[in-house]
């Protein structure tokens, strides 16, 4: 049997990456009590039903009591109260780590509640699916993924290696970083493709029905690849923009530059610099297939 990571793992959110870490802590940790806890009594049912926790509640300070890990796995929207209502019911020694994609704003939300005595390890798994809700998860989303944490100055180096070693036991490389350094990196390689996707095939919507019934049905690779990513959870991204603006826009600008590049050569018939252009980006694809990524 395999050792235990914890005694007591509190998530509070079970959507696709809660769920997840669930099915995983239930596969690899099978000693560890998990207590869930959503907003939602259907939700609630759910997770009953699939057998992923031993407890599930509705308060996030029932949920933390007596947990020796919380995991907050919600739309960043919800951090700051979460962190209001789970900050009396920490106990000492205890780890607060998250899986949210915005890592300055998780701090800025978190921070201010945290007792002593309590260890922050605000974390990335960079895993997922277009899909969400608790039957969503499966415990091999995290295989040969990247997890990023993001240690404080004052979080023990203990508490990190504990969370690192969780999140390796799931099969994931464990990296760390800087809040700011994260949320510019995540912004190229996620949120702004998804920026993307989402106007992609809004555009496709506002075009005229006739045309945009063609469009779906002659749906190419590429057409359908945009409309997997957009079709991600909507309150996530919504929060994942708005709490990682300045690092977005500032990717976007550079986007759009790069973009009017790109119209400039196509109307002037520059079809070296589209060449060129087409033959660095194939490099790139064929660096993320070595790299285990795709």
């Amino acid at each position: 049997m395999s050792e235990k990571l914890f005694d007591r793992v509190a998530l509070i959110g079970i959507g696709l990456i809660g769920s997840s870490l669930a099915r995983a802590l239930r596969r690899d940790s099978p000693g560890t009590a998990i207590v869930a806890c959503a907003r939602r009594p259907a939700t609630l049912a759910t997770v009953r039903r699939l057998e992923l926790a031993d407890e599930t509640t509705e308060d996030p300070a029932i949920a933390a009591a007596g947990a020796d890990l919380v995991v907050i796995a919600t739309p960043l929207s919800a951090y700051a109260e979460i962190g209001r209502r789970i900050a009396s019911a920490l106990q000492p020694g205890a780890i607060l780590t998250d899986v949210g994609s915005v890592k300055q704003a998780v701090v800025r939300d978190l921070q201010p509640y945290l007792p002593a005595g309590v260890h922050f390890v605000p974390g990335h798994p960079v895993a997922g699916t277009e899909h969400s809700g608790p039957e969503a998860g499966f415990a091999e989303l995290f295989d040969g993924r990247w997890c990023i944490l993001i240690p404080l100055p004052e979080t023990a180096p203990e508490a990190v290696a504990k969370v690192g070693r969780m999140w390796e036991r799931f099969g994931m490389r464990v990296i760390t970083m800087n809040a700011d350094h994260h949320d510019k990196v995540l912004a190229v390689t996620s949120h702004l493709p998804h920026l993307i996707a989402y106007t992609i095939v809004g555009t496709a919507t506002d075009l005229e029905d006739s045309l945009k019934s063609e469009v779906i049905e002659f749906s190419a690779s590429g057409f359908r690849d945009f409309t997997r990513i957009a079709a991600s959870d909507p309150v996530m991204w919504r929060d994942i923009f708005l709490n990682n603006r300045e690092a977005v826009l500032e990717i976007l600008q550079r986007f759009n530059e790069d973009l009017t590049a790109l119209q400039r050569a196509i109307r002037w018939g520059e079809g070296d610099k589209l060449q060129d252009l087409f033959t660095r980006t194939r490099a790139i694809r064929r660096s993320i297939i070595e790299a285990k990524q795709a």
